[in-house]
């Protein structure tokens, strides 16, 4: 079983002061700012990922 994954910045003040919040999975707090926030997998998107060089104008 792999670790679960951290986040490397608050998405509020953009610090590296975090540490796991105590409410639980994917909760997380900045001490820096002072704010507790949770993150959450969603899922794939249906349409999957497109590449805009593939198929391109050439120059």
């Amino acid at each position: 079983m792999s670790e679960r994954a951290a986040p490397f910045h608050c998405p509020y003040c953009g610090d590296e002061d975090l540490f796991p919040h105590e409410t639980g999975h994917g909760a997380w707090e900045c001490r820096a700012c002072n704010r507790a926030f949770q993150l959450k997998y969603l899922g794939l998107l249906a349409r999957g990922v497109r590449s805009d060089t593939a198929g391109g104008d050439e120059i």
